[in-house]
This record gives C-alpha cells, structure tokens and sequence, in this order.
C-alpha cells in the first residue's frame, strides 16, 4: 500500500508543493513546528532514510540544500534546521525547519495551525525563490 507521501506525489492527496523534479519532492508540513516547516521526499517509496541508495540519498541532501536556500530568502529566522526522524511516516523524508532558536525544532511542543490562504501564501513564496 502507497504511503501517504506517494499519494501526494502522484496527486491523489493535495498538498503544497515548493518543489519538485524528476526524483524528488518537497513540500509544506501540514502540523509544521513554524510558518515555512518543508518536508522534503525522494519520489521512490523507500521507508528507512539510510536504505536509499547513496545516489539518491546524495540527490535528497542536494534536493534539500536547495530548498532550504529557498526558504532563508523569504521566511525570518536565523537558520533553516534539518531533521530526520522516519518515525511517523514510513516514506524517507527531512524535515526543513526555520529556526530563530533550538527549541524551535522541539516536535514535542504544540504544531501551528495556518489556514488554508496562510499555507498558500508561504507555499508560493518559498516556492517563487526555488533556484
């Protein structure tokens, strides 16, 4: 069974894509920890981040740095944090976090809740600074 990521990737569950070639994906957490929390996937359905092949793992990070690149430009915060946890979602992905503090990347703490004009908006704007 298609894990929920797959199923954005092949459109049959909307999201809000930032970016997208032809192996990788990225786009915004739904219950993000702040305004611009990005997930970032490898298209191939793999669970276990570390079970990518080098390439593609590789090709992730790149995918990733650019995106966080992206996400500097157009959302305040000191830097962008890169977590992975795998745990909740059995598809590889990284989490991209603007941090104005550590406790920003705390997934313990309360998940923001924007609206569906909010995450269009962010959604667009980090999108529109993709290189």
């Amino acid at each position: 069974m298609a894990s929920i990521f797959t199923k954005i990737v092949n459109g049959e569950i909307p999201s809000y894509k930032i970016a997208e070639d032809e192996n990788y994906y990225a786009f915004l957490d739904i219950s993000p920890l702040a305004k611009g929390h990005t997930l970032v996937i490898p298209k191939q359905e793999i669970d276990y981040l570390f079970d990518l092949d080098d390439e593609v793992l590789a090709g992730l990070n790149v995918f990733a740095k650019r995106v966080a690149k992206s996400i500097d430009k157009v959302i305040p915060c000191k830097r962008v944090g890169v977590v992975v946890l795998g745990l909740e979602v059995p598809h590889a992905h990284i989490h991209l976090i603007p941090l104005s503090n550590e406790s920003d990347a705390n997934f313990s703490k309360p998940k923001l809740t924007l609206s569906n004009e909010e995450f269009e908006e962010i959604a667009e704007k980090i999108s529109s600074a993709f290189e």
